[in-house]
């Protein structure tokens, strides 16, 4: 698999609620030589702390760092904002201050702005903006609105982040999004190798610098897209947030959304939510390679409860060296050479490669799951 400069634009950093106190630039760019990412989105440029920490990090060359931030508008949609320079963040930062109370606090700041209002401000600034996570039933575009101009108005999005629980296909048939570019994204609160890059997009090679990044994004030049199949996210299905319990869209809506069993709130899945928003034959996309960590894999093969086991992460470093990425051992790294390091993982790889995979959709906040056999 060679399809260009592998990205993840969206993280955050240990100034965000629910993150990792390793989120800091040196765990993130050894995340990333493990993974295979070449450039990744700084997460949380609005904050004054965050920046100070990248900025005193040496460019080694190895990885791009493309400044970025997340900000969640009047009506709770979020936001992912990618501009030119950390300098043009300290300004966006001032600029939007007077309507962000907690901005010199937190990662992921609360606007007080309507969406039309922050895209104008960062247009201004030469900058990218398109909704995070879109279909999420949470603080997502299409939680709030059924199109693009109910957020953004006269202020048309860059492009639009699909979310761990879609890919291309849900919203290829969305006529409202022709011509947007779509983004995979890892929305990582920790460096881990399950979290950081477990979604990612490629870029044409020659484009490894900020300003070439950015023209590749606005001009809609993704080569692939990357990450969970669908039935992974924890919001794929609808269903109750509090019992787990799968329901369709129609019978939730027969109980007013209230769980029947324990009164917990259903939440629609994105894939109903895609289905209801499509109207117009699917668009062609770049391809789409469902993806599951490694880190994953492992710990399913070998039984273990967590990834974060000491089983599964000296496996993982049995497989992922120095010389080589998780990218590369999960995409093309020869069958044979993978099993003279263990003869369990190896067989799972390839079924995964074939697509011999059973999923069981998440849903309400629950991740789904998987098996090779």
């Amino acid at each position: 698999m060679n399809s260009g400069l592998f990205c993840d634009l969206h993280i955050h950093s240990c100034f965000s609620i629910a993150s990792s106190s390793r989120m800091l630039p040196s765990c993130l760019v050894e995340g990333c030589r493990k993974k295979g990412i070449g450039v990744l989105g700084s997460g949380d440029a609005l904050h004054a702390g965050w920046r100070d920490l990248w900025n005193r990090i040496p460019d080694t060359g190895e990885v791009l760092v493309v400044p970025t931030a997340e900000v969640e508008d009047h009506d709770r949609v979020h936001h992912l904002i990618i501009l030119e320079s950390f300098e043009r963040f300290e300004d966006l930062a001032s600029d939007l201050g007077r309507h962000a109370a907690r901005l010199a606090e937190t990662g992921r700041p609360h606007v007080r702005l309507p969406g039309s209002e922050i895209a104008g401000r960062v247009h201004d600034l030469g900058g990218l903006i398109g909704p995070a996570h879109a279909f999420t039933p949470w603080t997502s575009l299409y939680a709030a609105f059924d199109c693009l101009s109910g957020c953004y108005g006269a202020e048309r999005p860059d492009f639009l982040e699909l979310g761990l629980s879609a890919d291309s296909s849900y919203g290829a048939g969305i006529s409202d999004l022709a011509g947007i570019p779509f983004l995979s994204n890892s929305d990582a609160h920790s460096p881990d190798p399950a979290k950081l890059g477990r979604e990612f997009f490629g870029i044409p090679d020659e484009e490894a610098t900020v300003r070439g990044v950015m023209e590749s994004i606005r001009r809609g030049h993704i080569t692939m897209n990357a990450g969970f199949f669908p039935e992974e996210g924890k919001y794929n299905q609808t269903a109750c947030t509090r019992c787990y319990t799968h329901y369709t869209p129609a019978f939730a809506a027969s109980v007013r959304w209230r769980c029947p069993d324990d009164r917990g709130l259903i939440k629609k899945g994105v894939a109903d939510r895609a289905a209801e928003l499509t109207d117009a034959p699917p668009t062609e996309r770049p391809p789409y390679l469902h993806i599951i960590p490694l880190a994953e894999i492992i710990r399913l093969v070998i039984g273990s409860s967590s990834v974060a086991t000491r089983a599964c992460t000296l496996l993982y470093d049995r497989f992922v060296t120095p010389d080589t990425d998780e990218i590369s051992v999960l995409t093309r790294t020869p069958i044979k050479e993978l099993a003279a390091i263990d003869g369990r993982v190896a067989p799972a790889i390839e079924s995964f490669r074939q697509g011999r995979v059973s999923l069981i959709p998440g849903g309400g906040g629950r991740f789904g799951s998987f098996s090779f056999f």
